[in-house]
């Protein structure tokens, strides 16, 4: 029995709607450090705090089984709620550093309820091309993460907090939906109670923890190449001073061309596999990072960028692919579980990544600073090829 039609749009739509919470403040990053007089490394931090607050809510999720215990939809549409107060709360003129880092903390804390509880609520109706559904939905995703570049681009002359009101409403349009047309799926599996040692337990299955590991080795590279994109555009100007760049739709294209690279990927994964497309997605991202500084000394900006969105499209195409690894891998009453710690493990992950480059680029301000980026794909392809015992 298929899935009701409207059921993969509205989660599509929903997912997209609340991840604009993701780089809202990333999208109004120069307003902020004006209006409130913050240091230039402002941008790693916030960026990062709001890492960390998705890792701790992940892991508060993880731990108590929320998304296993209760209805799903209903949890997204408080954390959608939530999400959106908080980052509103960023317009407020008494704002300092300390509450913006605060608030930012707290969005990222009720995305935890969001992103993975999404990709759960999709496990729970599409049992048979999971990954193809979950192509659309990480797609979603990656457009919700771009929108704030193209709405601070599209807002003219309207003021910065036009882009934190946007989202914040798109985010509590997104709840309303999801609650009120998407039930409980027909392959969800409620837990009855709290069970300790459900986390460790998953890891023992072999397939499941090459699945991990593969997710955590994107990770790492993922999320710091995202918040660079701007500062990546900003170098290369730098370096070629007669070249002009859009910088925030550049940025919006770059990073949202790989929702289509997500929805790409899902139907090519159902002709040829899942885990081979993922491993190959995994190694052309690897070589994207490595050979980025050549591309930087090239005076060819159509080249350039030309290559920046084939790494957009790379670096994001395999992590539907793996969350459909780790929903198939783990056990069904443990889906949103297993589904939540890993992007708990793996947001805890881009946190370093991204400290990194903000720590190399105030000292060095090279683009030999990208080929760290590589260490993570590395790490995820041995994990991948990993004999099984």
């Amino acid at each position: 029995m298929n899935p009701p039609k409207h059921i993969l749009p509205i989660i599509v739509i929903s997912q997209f709607f609340c991840t604009s919470l993701w780089f809202a403040g990333n999208g109004v990053m120069f307003e902020l450090k004006t209006t409130f007089l913050l240091e230039e490394s402002a941008l790693g931090q916030i960026t990062s705090i709001l890492q960390f607050g998705f890792i701790i809510g992940t892991l508060i999720f993880a731990i108590l089984s929320i998304a296993d215990r209760y209805a799903p939809s209903t949890v997204f549409f408080a954390c959608a709620l939530f999400g959106a107060i908080f980052n509103g709360l960023l317009i407020w003129k008494g704002n300092n550093y300390t509450s913006i880092l605060i608030f930012r903390f707290l969005t990222g804390f009720f995305l935890a309820g969001i992103y993975p509880v999404g990709m759960k609520i999709a496990s729970d109706y599409y049992e048979k091309g999971l990954g193809k559904s979950l192509g659309y939905l990480v797609g979603a995703l990656v457009i919700g993460t771009a929108f704030p570049h193209l709405l601070k681009e599209l807002k003219g002359e309207l003021p910065w907090e036009f882009v934190l009101i946007a989202t914040s409403s798109l985010a509590t349009i997104g709840g309303i939906l999801m609650i009120t047309f998407v039930p409980n799926g027909p392959f969800r599996k409620p837990m009855q109670k709290i069970n300790i040692l459900a986390i460790p337990n998953i890891f023992k299955k072999q397939n499941f923890k090459k699945a991990a590991f593969g997710y955590f080795g994107h990770m790492w590279e993922l999320y710091a190449f995202w918040a660079f994109v701007p500062i990546i555009l900003q170098m290369y100007i730098e370096l070629h001073p007669t070249v002009s760049f859009n910088i925030p739709l550049l940025s919006f294209i770059i990073i949202a061309i790989g929702g289509f690279a997500c929805v790409l990927g899902g139907y090519i994964a159902q002709k040829i596999g899942v885990k081979r497309i993922a491993f190959l997605s995994l190694l052309l991202s690897c070589i994207c990072c490595l050979i980025s500084p050549i591309l930087f000394t090239l005076d060819s900006p159509v080249l350039f960028v030309s290559f920046l969105l084939f790494w957009g499209m790379v670096v994001i195409a395999d992590s539907p692919l793996f969350s459909t690894l780790v929903a198939q891998n783990a056990p069904l009453e443990l889906k949103g579980t297993a589904l939540t710690i890993v992007n708990c493990i793996g947001f805890f992950i881009t946190i370093f990544s991204i400290l990194l480059l903000n720590m190399l680029k105030t000292s060095i301000n090279s683009p030999i600073m990208f080929i760290l980026l590589a260490l993570g794909p590395i790490f995820g392809l041995f994990a991948l090829m990993k004999k099984e015992k």
